[in-house]
């Protein structure tokens, strides 16, 4: 990202997710590169609000649109709470959700990917120890396929940096209550997915500390902000990477962190892709994501990094096997070891997935 581009670089502010747009994402069609490499897609969501809907459907005319996927990962995403009953039990619903869709992937009727094949719920780990009963019952009704737990935490003082909906405050990750939370999860072999700023990643790091039975998986590169005052200047932008890449060095510290490589297609992260006049090529994607690919590669290492899609959410600036095919770009000089780790086996073992090569 070099600030000053305004069609593909960080500037200005952000909404939360640019808007999907079917007829110019049907613009761009590519041959699929190395077809038969199999992938793990270990970041997805589902949802249906307001003008925005991505359902098991959706997901699977994305997940075959060429490429091997598989199995994938639901994501934590609000959808389909509990309407009724005690508010602490509310997010059962989607786990529910996603595993009726894991049950259409399973069946063998759409096809050999099994969607939602493991799923990251929500519950509210500020409880304390009090998390537990809800977990307890978020395992028994999710059909063994309950891999991990997500809030939402990500927050920052800029009001034009904005990824979510969901109301955040400041610190949340100190929050002692928090981490005797999080710290429960070790005990029902779940994993901690947190989406946070790069401002957040010192408190990432003090969490992830106190939680060492605990893998703890930092999603969308960690967040590099490219919008607001991170990208007033090129100067602002170049110490936002500075602080950036020193933050995750400090946490790639730490043996029980891994990290998921996308989520360039949220405009918090300062790309603009959807206001060009065609969608990006796979070979102009690649060169964009690549510096944060490299970075987190070099300091996590292959077997604790593992490339992800975040649709629909990246889905207003790329097409499914577009962004794939950047991913296969991006390792093309990788080793055949490197490129399963990176495209399937971290996946595989961060969530327990067993997935036949």
């Amino acid at each position: 990202m070099t600030a000053g581009n305004t069609s593909n670089a960080a500037s200005g502010s952000a909404a939360p997710h640019a808007t999907v747009r079917p007829e110019w994402l049907a613009l761009r069609n590519e041959a699929i590169i190395e077809p038969e490499r199999l992938i793990v897609d270990p970041h997805h969501h589902l949802w249906d609000r307001p003008g925005a809907r991505y359902l098991a459907l959706d997901l699977l005319d994305d997940v075959t649109s060429g490429h091997r996927i598989a199995a994938t990962v639901f994501i934590q995403s609000r959808s389909m709470l509990r309407a009724h009953g005690d508010p602490a039990f509310a997010t059962l619903g989607e786990v529910e959700f996603a595993n009726g869709a894991a049950a259409m992937g399973a069946s063998g009727i759409y096809g050999d990917t099994r969607i939602c094949a493991g799923i990251v719920g929500a519950a509210d780990l500020a409880l304390g120890d009090a998390a537990a009963p809800v977990l307890e019952a978020m395992v028994a009704i999710s059909g063994g396929r309950l891999r991990g737990i997500r809030n939402s935490i990500a927050w920052h003082d800029d009001a034009s940096v904005a990824s979510t909906t969901a109301r955040t405050s400041a610190g949340m990750l100190l929050d002692p209550k928090f981490a005797q939370g999080a710290a429960l999860l070790s005990d029902y072999g779940l994993a901690l997915d947190v989406w946070a700023y790069h401002t957040q990643l010192d408190e990432c790091y003090e969490l992830a500390r106190r939680i060492p039975d605990v893998t703890v998986v930092i999603d969308h590169f960690g967040g590099p902000v490219g919008v607001g005052r991170h990208a007033a200047t090129p100067d602002a932008h170049t110490a936002m990477l500075a602080d950036w890449r020193a933050s995750m060095q400090r946490l790639a510290s730490l043996p029980n962190t891994r990290v998921k490589l996308g989520g360039g297609g949220m405009p918090v992260l300062g790309f603009h892709l959807d206001r060009d006049e065609l969608p990006p090529a796979s070979e102009l994607l690649a060169d964009i994501l690549t510096p944060y690919v490299e970075t987190c590669i070099e300091l996590f290492g292959v077997t604790r990094c593992m490339f992800e899609s975040n649709f629909p959410v990246d889905k207003g600036m790329f097409s499914y096997h577009v962004l794939w095919n950047a991913f296969k770009r991006i390792a093309a000089s990788a080793s055949e070891d490197e490129k399963r780790a990176l495209f399937s086996e971290t996946a595989a073992t961060t969530y327990r997935l067993e997935v036949a090569g």
